[in-house]
C-alpha cells in the first residue's frame, strides 16, 4: 500500500483558488470552515462540502461544453 498522499495539488499555485473555491462551497452548504485544521467537522459537513464542490465543477464543465 503506498502511502503517498492522493489530494495533492499538482500544479503549486492552484492551491490558493483551491482553497478559495472551498472557502466559497463551504459557505454555500452552511458549513463553517476556518484556514487551516477543520477537525470539527461531522463527516455529514465535510461530505457537504466536497459534494458542493464536485457539483460546482460539472456545472462548469457542462456550461464550458456548450
Amino acid at each position: 500500500m503506498s502511502n503517498k498522499n492522493s489530494n495533492s495539488i499538482n500544479i503549486p499555485q492552484a492551491r490558493e483558488a483551491m482553497d478559495k473555491f472551498k472557502m466559497q462551497a463551504a459557505s454555500e452548504v452552511g458549513v463553517n470552515l476556518t484556514n487551516g485544521y477543520n477537525g470539527h467537522l461531522t463527516s455529514r459537513e465535510a461530505g457537504s462540502v466536497g459534494g458542493q464542490m464536485v457539483k460546482k465543477m460539472i456545472e462548469s464543465y457542462e456550461q464550458n461544453m456548450q
